[in-house]
């Protein structure tokens, strides 16, 4: 089945259609943006929405709709801060449905929390955390801190992007004393909401959606070539150090052409980026918060996750505590991938890792590169036998993986092309655009993922545990098998995709099969 989810917002209008798979993870099939300024013509409160608003809005839900049918898809549309507030909301709701057929829903402000918080939970790790979530729109700003998938706190504060662009910087010129201006609203709205949070406290700060994702572009242009398709980040992780550099950046260009040849910045949002960084960096500093994380879903996928959670069928029911793993099966099971080797590699790899932990001198993540490299190395098969395992670094490269960063899934896309064929060499392309730390792991990880792939050269799953035996320069691969099977051609296999692992950790290494 595939729904699509509309969050008519106050700066712009978002699409996104899915494809629902079991266990309630879904494919994005479609999305689709349009900016429409809904709350163009007030001045603090949105008061009206005016008729040229009106028209804007109809015409692009008409072409969401359109894109929506076209998948067969049911709509369930949004609507937050900018239809909340006005006094002509009905008349607005009558004319969409009149012209479109689309029946919106408008949300309060606590409500639009805590599906920005379900969309949150299904793109990063968090779930375990008490994690504060928060989203600044255009008329809007939402914080939520939940823990577990069970909300603890959530509130809406009328501080948006958009909203307090009209009313510091209506010309879009930047100055000293605007900015001093907007700053003190600012921190009095948040205050009473600053005192609440530091008493709940938090774990983690997560942040989504227009202002905050535009910042974490804009930082993430500064060190890295920004593919001039890429609008939305997920895990990336920024400091507050780099959040102040951005600010600087930001409101040191007084007009906003010339905020529009800022690096990574969509010049779409170069009117309203200034109120949007003022909101922003004042939260983080009456905060204190060092670390900002970024969620590549908020509320359009919070829709899509509290309408599954609404289906009566079980299989449906989204699993939000391990994301990682989850978006991971998702993917293998999309490309038609041998399950049972996979896994069972997976398994092997696990138990190799587990025993030689003491000489990998790796971050504890590592052990989930390597299991998500390992249950995905075959995918490339999806594409053609030949040169798979390239295929599968596509895949991998260019998937969408939640609950990793880009960098993690570079990381796991290079351990999973070396499962066979060529070592790891500087002129691959892939590999030698990471950096020196990355490389080590996926040296070390592809090592581990070579040996425990030989030993099921057969894909019949004859060997089900490994036990080593080290030594200063050699390690013995003890292996147990269920049965007197004969394992000659892993042990073949284990001798021919064994030196990288040798060359890693320095050793001589031997399978023998346990008596």
């Amino acid at each position: 089945m595939n729904l699509a989810a509309i969050d008519i917002g106050t700066n712009s209008f978002h699409l996104i259609v899915v494809k629902v798979k079991e266990k309630g993870n879904f494919e994005i099939i479609d999305r689709e943006k349009e900016v429409i300024r809904l709350g163009e013509g007030n001045i603090g409160d949105i008061k009206f929405i005016t008729p040229a608003a009106t028209q804007r809005a109809i015409t692009t839900l008409l072409r969401f709709k359109t894109i929506a049918d076209s998948h067969e898809a049911k709509i369930r549309a949004v609507a937050t801060s900018a239809v909340r507030e006005s006094l002509n909301k009905n008349e607005f709701i009558k004319k969409v449905y009149d012209q479109t057929n689309i029946e919106i829903e408008v949300i309060s402000g606590h409500e639009e929390a805590r599906l920005i918080y379900l969309g949150v939970l299904k793109a990063v790790p968090v779930f375990d955390q008490k994690a504060l979530c928060i989203d600044i729109g255009g008329g809007s700003t939402e914080f939520a801190i939940g823990k577990e998938g069970k909300l603890k706190y959530s509130t809406s504060l009328k501080l948006g992007a958009v909203r307090l662009t009209r009313k510091f910087f209506p010309d879009y010129v930047v100055t000293n004393k605007r900015i001093d201006e907007c700053r003190a609203w600012v921190e009095g709205i948040l205050y009473k909401v600053i005192k609440e949070i530091e008493d709940i406290k938090f774990d983690t700060c997560i942040g989504s959606s227009g202002t905050i994702m535009a910042s974490g572009l804009i930082i993430y242009s500064k060190s890295n070539k920004l593919d001039s398709q890429l609008k939305i980040l997920n895990n990336f992780t920024f400091t507050g150090k780099d959040l102040s550099a951005v600010s600087m950046e930001i409101l040191s260009a007084k007009k906003e052409e010339d905020r529009k040849k800022i690096g990574g910045l969509d010049p779409k949002r170069a009117d309203i980026i200034p109120a949007g960084i003022i909101i922003f960096k004042t939260i983080i500093d009456m905060l204190k918060i060092n670390k900002v994380t970024i969620s590549g879903y908020a509320l359009r996928e919070g829709i899509i996750i509290d309408t599954l959670q609404k289906e009566k069928h079980s299989t449906l029911q989204p699993k939000l505590s391990d994301i990682r793993l989850e978006s991971i099966k998702h993917l293998a099971l999309s490309c038609n991938y041998d399950r049972r080797h996979c896994f069972h590699v997976s398994g092997l790899a696990l138990q190799i890792y587990d025993q030689v932990i003491d000489r990998l001198n790796l971050k504890t993540e590592c052990r989930e590169y390597l299991e998500a490299a390992t249950i995905l190395h075959d995918i490339g098969y999806h594409i053609a036998h030949s040169q798979h395992h390239k295929h599968s670094q596509y895949i991998i490269s260019n998937s969408e993986i939640l609950g990793f960063n880009e960098n993690e899934i570079r990381i796991i896309a290079n351990i999973a092309r070396y499962h066979r064929k060529s070592h790891p060499k500087e002129r691959h392309k892939e590999f030698t655009v990471l950096n020196k730390q990355n490389k080590n792991i996926v040296l070390k990880l592809a090592g581990i993922l070579r040996v425990a792939d030989s030993m099921d050269r057969t894909h019949k799953a004859k060997i089900d545990s490994v036990r080593i035996e080290k030594q200063e320069r050699k390690m013995l691969f003890i292996v147990h098998t269920k049965n007197s099977v004969s394992i000659d051609l892993e042990i073949w296999s284990f001798e021919s995709r064994k030196k990288l692992f040798e060359d890693i950790f320095n050793v001589e290494a031997t399978m023998i099969k346990e008596d």
